[in-house]
């Protein structure tokens, strides 16, 4: 099956790395979300990955702490996740680059615009670490960001829920899932699909955003190569 879309930006929640653990990185897991990334890099595909850090540290729910100090601590969460992603992908034989937005240059390149193309040019993985490296920003809106200078076609955002509903639909059977909605509807009525920020930077810049499970890992070959699932946000 041919590709949909050539150059992915892929979220990763945390949490989604953690599997039945809920805390850490649980590898067994991880081995099954990298994949299909390996098969869908051996066809050809240009992927990028942004991570999350919920499985080890939410700064939402770090109490008094200040809150840069607290966002610091999430974004070096993230940078131990990028460290087990690109693990992962080794292992299955997948070349592989981890990029900072933190210098931290013993165990990761810096981000540089320019040297993450040319890695994914080459047919590289490359997994983005520290989300935007600044304090008040998500890593959904690293990955708006990261997608905007990439130049990708795509954001996928593998969640844990299939799609985008109207309401919470762990607290609503009756929520009704949306196939494809607009930005300024995710905006109006705010839905749970990225916060604000990370929305409006993807409604300015023109990148739509693929929401759907990773409960299945393979939902990622199947969104890249075009099959329908999850909702598309335009």
């Amino acid at each position: 099956m041919g590709l949909k879309y050539k150059r992915i930006l892929l979220k990763l929640s945390g949490e989604s790395l953690a599997g039945d653990k809920k805390m850490g990185i649980d590898f067994d897991t991880v081995a099954k979300i990298v994949e299909p990334i390996k098969r869908l890099n051996a066809e050809g595909a240009e992927i990028a990955i942004v991570v999350g850090g919920g499985n080890f540290w939410r700064g939402r729910s770090s109490g008094s702490m200040d809150r840069t100090r607290a966002d610091h601590i999430g974004m070096l969460a993230t940078t131990i996740n990028a460290l087990g992603v690109a693990d992962s992908l080794e292992a299955q034989g997948v070349d592989v680059r981890v990029q900072t937005a933190i210098s931290m240059r013993q165990v990761a390149e810096p981000y540089i615009r320019g040297k993450a193309i040319r890695h994914l040019e080459k047919g590289r993985v490359v997994v983005f670490g520290c989300g935007t490296g600044n304090p008040f920003f998500s890593t959904d809106t690293a990955a708006a960001l990261r997608a905007a200078e990439i130049e990708a076609d795509i954001i996928m955002k593998a969640t844990m829920v299939d799609g985008v509903y109207d309401s919470d639909p762990k607290q609503n059977p009756d929520a009704k899932k949306f196939d494809h909605i607009s930005f300024y509807d995710v905006l109006n009525k705010d839905l749970a699909v990225m916060d604000s920020t990370a929305a409006s930077l993807c409604k300015d810049n023109d990148i739509a955003i693929l929401v759907f499970s990773i409960e299945e890992p393979e939902n990622i070959y199947k969104a890249v190569t075009g099959e329908t699932i999850g909702t598309l946000v335009d």
